[in-house]
């Protein structure tokens, strides 16, 4: 089997609770997901990346595995994300030598740091606003903070994560971010996936930009 290159988290990265969401959200053309399992027994944590993988590869979506990173290595993934706590537990040597690219969560300038010296895939910062989904350690960020973090991190993608919405996020990829994780504005809605299929939108249409943005620079160029 032919390797797929390489590609940075989509526009609009989904991060969901079990493979039974993800099999909702992934055929609706989701190229990047995180599925994020709490509380799971270890073979249920390894049957659901299994099943998330399966369907992900038939779909040409990559799949980010939350902090299990063993079981991601086990499984054969791609991806892992981990937090600042699950990335001191980490064998980071393990994860290099399996391949495995590494998403950090970061929140505070010595976060950054740490995250940078392992290397990442992708950095995320948050919570961008205030979430609804748990009560966080941490004031809402804002957007002049994705900005010192995208300067910070040079050609790094950068994720932004927390209470983000259609109508946020064109503030937030003008601000720096090149990537939106989002959670609870779908999983809230009376229409998970019709509010997924509105992100998706927004999503192709800042590819569109970014494209004819490319062109016009390379005309001027010439």
């Amino acid at each position: 089997m032919t390797a797929r290159p390489v590609r940075p988290p989509s526009r609009f990265y989904p991060i969901v609770p079990d493979v039974a969401w993800l099999k909702r959200i992934v055929p609706l053309g989701v190229a990047t997901v995180q599925l994020r399992i709490k509380a799971a027994s270890e073979d249920e944590v390894r049957a659901q990346i299994d099943e998330g993988l399966a369907v992900c590869r038939a779909h040409d979506c990559d799949l980010i595995v939350n902090d299990y990173w063993q079981t991601a290595i086990d499984a054969g993934a791609d991806f892992v994300h981990l937090g600042q706590e699950d990335l001191a537990a980490a064998d980071l040597a393990a994860i290099r030598r399996a391949g495995l690219r590494l998403g950090i969560s970061t929140h505070t300038d010595d976060e950054l740091e740490t995250a940078l010296a392992a290397d990442p895939y992708y950095v995320a910062l948050g919570p961008i606003y205030e979430t609804k989904l748990k009560v966080m350690a941490w004031a809402p960020q804002g957007l002049e903070r994705i900005g010192e973090w995208k300067r910070r991190i040079g050609s790094l993608p950068l994720v932004a994560i927390g209470g983000l919405t259609p109508d946020r996020a064109g503030g937030v990829i003008a601000a720096g971010a090149d990537s939106l994780a989002v959670i609870t504005d779908f999983m809230t809605s009376p229409h998970p996936e019709a509010r997924v299929a509105l992100w998706l939108d927004w999503a192709q249409r800042q590819a569109f930009k970014s494209t004819d943005n490319s062109d016009q620079e390379n005309t001027h160029a010439d």
